[in-house]
């Protein structure tokens, strides 16, 4: 049997198994959910996990206002076949409250605004775990996350004080105010998901396949063009080329990759192949060294 599909049906079998626990150790779960691949492998995992049930908890979506408009229709499109409960809470009120400001210029993102909108939406809704669909591959401050991540009062993560995670014994006690951020996923790479997608035949945005898009370069990278929403300057030309995205993010930090792989097989050819990580293409994680353990300090997903 291919190597690839037993590592990924033993991940697919510990995924399984986090998801249940949630529901059996927590009260008012939620799963995070991005319209992105990672979160979509996690809604096939918890289908999974109580068929022939529905999911029983809710989808929830902390929407930048500047998605791309292939990851909303999808997302508006699975949650109806599903039939489960999508909420979405928005950014933009946020900015429009005056509780967060929004950045302005040439590397100017929303995607740092969306801890403030989830912080609310666990509040408001009182979540105690809420589930998301990181990878320690992803990036170093991620490599530091348990299972079972507990976040204090005011949201925040102190990567120094974290629960042992031994023999697979995931502990959900939390004190009064308290909340747990669970990843499932979090022992999979990039190359496991798509393969897990390609053996699961699971559809997803047709933004991660190659496509024409009008686009620009700006320090090494590929951005898209026109869209309204990321900052170009006058003398950066636009111009047709054949593109996909390997992360979906908020579209002001998120760039492209020149590809040629239009289906499933020829993108997860392509990752075998790459030297360079998925997050390669999102400047929110270049603005210093510890951009995103900060992030996560301060309540991020």
């Amino acid at each position: 049997m291919n190597t690839d599909v037993i590592r990924v049906g033993a991940l697919e079998s510990e995924a399984i198994y986090i998801i249940r626990e949630v529901a059996a150790q927590f009260e008012k779960p939620v799963l995070l959910f991005s319209g992105g691949k990672d979160s979509i492998t996690l809604v096939r995992l918890a289908q999974k996990a109580f068929y022939p049930a529905k999911i029983p908890f809710p989808l929830m979506h902390i929407d930048t206002g500047h998605n791309f408009p292939e990851t909303i229709e999808f997302r508006d499109r699975l949650v109806e076949e599903l039939g489960v409960e999508l909420i979405v809470r928005n950014v933009q009120d946020n900015i429009d409250a005056g509780k967060v400001k929004e950045e302005t210029g040439k590397y100017a993102s929303r995607n740092i605004l969306q801890t403030e909108t989830l912080l609310d939406a666990i509040e408001e809704f009182g979540f105690d775990a809420c589930i998301g669909g990181a990878r320690r591959d992803e990036e170093k401050a991620r490599a530091k996350e348990r299972i079972f991540s507990v976040r204090d009062d005011f949201g925040q993560w102190d990567e120094k004080n974290q629960r042992p995670e031994l023999f697979d014994m995931l502990n959900g006690r939390i004190d009064l105010g308290q909340n747990v951020r669970v990843f499932p996923i979090s022992n999979w790479t990039e190359l496991d998901v798509w393969s897990y997608i390609q053996k699961e035949a699971i559809e997803i945005p047709s933004i991660y396949f190659a496509h024409q898009r009008e686009t620009f370069l700006r320090d090494g990278l590929i951005w898209s063009a026109n869209d309204g929403v990321v900052y170009r300057d006058e003398d950066e030309e636009v111009a047709q080329r054949m593109v996909r995205f390997r992360t979906v993010g908020d579209m002001s930090c998120t760039a492209a990759v020149l590809s040629d792989a239009v289906d499933i097989a020829s993108v997860v050819a392509e990752i075998r192949e790459s030297k360079i990580s998925e997050r390669g293409a999102r400047i929110d994680d270049k603005r210093s060294e510890a951009a995103m353990e900060k992030r996560k300090q301060q309540g991020y997903f």
